[in-house]
């Protein structure tokens, strides 16, 4: 009884846990596992919560992917599909 109440209490502490950041060429590297390019993936310093996919042309299994890897480090994707710039 003791041990399950104990590994409840780690499983509540764990979940309380921030997130880190993840360096860039670790997050390169599941990029490149992805199939996507180098630079695609980051995380911004004031929202270490944030994964940040900027691939417009990422196919469904590439955002699978990433999706399943930051579900399984406590990340939020977000998927940058569409990007346009305006012309001055």
């Amino acid at each position: 009884m003791r041990l399950h109440v104990a590994l409840s209490f780690v499983f509540l502490l764990s979940a309380c846990v921030a997130p880190r950041m993840h360096g860039q060429a670790e997050l390169n590297s599941l990029g490149l596992s992805c199939g996507l390019a180098l630079g695609e993936l980051f995380q911004d310093e004031s929202e270490k919560r944030l994964l940040f996919v900027v691939a417009p042309s990422a196919t469904p299994a590439q955002r699978s992917c990433v999706i399943r890897w930051a579900k399984r480090h406590r990340l939020k994707p977000v998927i940058v599909d569409k990007i346009e710039f305006k012309e001055s």
